[in-house]
């Protein structure tokens, strides 16, 4: 048997005690890795300078490097994250539904935990803590596959998870892999692993999909859109569409493609564009923008369809609503999108027909994080549409079972008529 089966037994192994371990306790292994991260914040950031040296000495894009870097913002930031976790609710063991069958024969629909998670994410470091945190407040162990370009920062990350919880609960349950076979290797672990996150683009997601048994809760690329719409007032769409790009570029949850109605587009872009490359953000325009402001990059059907994560805008003139709907349904990602309007009907309109985990009415495509929408952290932002969507917190790693307590009944005596199901709710 290979050392990553192996690996993988242990994690589903301690999955199964995991499960059953009471909030109090494991709350008190995350009180651990929060006290962690702070008394070891000159290793995590010392380790973590590595993976910055490295990814300049290869050129990657400066946007990714930043949101590489642990600094002692981060560190705090990430510890504040786990206390977060901490005061949330357990969502493991929670009666959601309850139905008496017949008197004395009671069923209950109760939350468990999953299992063995495996999660595949970028090259962001926190992610690590994030995922790590809320696995282990909603019972599931994990095997955690980052970014090669945070390989330094992840593995000492890991390694103070282990030994903060090993009081607590099995260490096991939170694990590592390091390489790209052993991504495909754990692939074929359909008989160990019950749940895979990858967090990437969408040909990645869709390799995860096309190469295993396991079910894959997609976290895929976020080709945002933010639309101003004719009815928008011009100074809410200019700090929202300034925020939703320029925040943070490198998240999943930027805006790459700004739409415009046709009818404001002359008042709203040249103002829009002048204080975009104040920001040094480029400009892709199709030709109807170009004909308003010059001097911009002419965009390509190729622009609809990707996500930069860098200052890089493509924007587009449309007729109406209906224009701007169907373009986020035909090129988006079903990630985060938004509409600006004071037109309570057109933004109606626009929440009920485009297609996305998150749609934004007035505000910023950036506020699609786990941690904004109060569920203290976030595993992924889900783009599919089966179990979770959005930011999956504690919420998207629970499932559930049915248990049913009778007092002697057979369902014999129901079929041959004896006894009738009531089917009453139980309040």
């Amino acid at each position: 048997m290979s050392t990553l089966i192996n690996q993988v037994k242990r994690a589903k192994e301690s999955s199964i005690i995991l499960a059953s371990i009471k909030t109090k306790t494991k709350n008190k292994a995350l009180e651990n890795i929060a006290k962690a991260i702070k008394k070891n914040k000159n290793k995590i950031i010392r380790e973590n300078k590595k993976d910055v040296q490295r990814a300049k000495k290869n050129n990657l894009n400066q946007s990714l490097i930043k949101r590489l870097v642990v600094d002692n913002n981060k560190i705090k930031e990430i510890s504040d994250m786990v206390k977060g976790v901490i005061k949330l609710q357990d969502p493991v063991g929670k009666t959601t539904e309850a139905v008496e069958l017949d008197k004395g024969l009671n069923l209950f629909k109760v939350t468990v935990s999953i299992g063995l998670i495996g999660v595949i994410f970028e090259s962001r470091p926190d992610a690590a803590i994030q995922i790590s945190s809320l696995c282990i407040k909603s019972g599931n162990a994990v095997i955690l596959k980052g970014g090669s370009e945070a390989e330094n920062t992840n593995k000492i990350l890991v390694n103070l998870i282990r030994e903060s919880i090993k009081n607590y609960i099995p260490k096991e349950s939170v694990q590592i892999i390091e390489t790209r076979s052993q991504v495909k290797e754990i692939l074929k672990l359909n008989d160990y692993i019950d749940l895979l996150i990858p967090r990437g683009s969408n040909k990645f997601v869709k390799f995860i999909q096309d190469n295993t048994k396991i079910p894959v809760l997609g976290h895929s690329e976020g080709i945002c859109h933010v639309y101003v719409d004719k009815d928008a007032d011009i100074k809410k769409a200019i700090d929202i569409s300034y925020d939703a790009k320029c925040q943070y570029a490198a998240v999943c949850n930027a805006m790459e493609t700004l739409l415009v109605h046709k009818a404001i587009a002359n008042k709203f872009l040249p103002i829009m564009i002048k204080k975009f490359k104040k920001a040094d953000v480029e400009i892709k325009g199709d030709n109807k923008t170009r004909k308003i402001v010059k001097n911009i990059k002419k965009s390509t059907e190729k622009d609809w369809k990707t996500e930069y994560n860098d200052l890089i805008l493509s924007i587009k003139i449309v007729n109406n609503e209906d224009e701007a709907i169907n373009h986020i349904n035909k090129y988006g990602s079903k990630h985060t999108d938004a509409i600006v309007t004071e037109n309570q009907k057109t933004a109606d309109k626009f929440i009920d027909l485009v297609d996305s985990s998150s749609i934004m009415h007035n505000c910023s495509t950036r506020f699609a994080d786990g941690f904004r929408y109060g569920k203290g952290a976030e595993v992924g932002i889900s783009t599919s549409k089966i179990h979770s969507r959005g930011p999956v917190g504690l919420e998207g790693l629970v499932i559930y079972k049915y248990v049913l307590k009778g007092s002697g009944q057979v369902v014999k005596d129901y079929a041959d008529g004896k006894k009738k199901f009531t089917h009453k709710k139980i309040k």
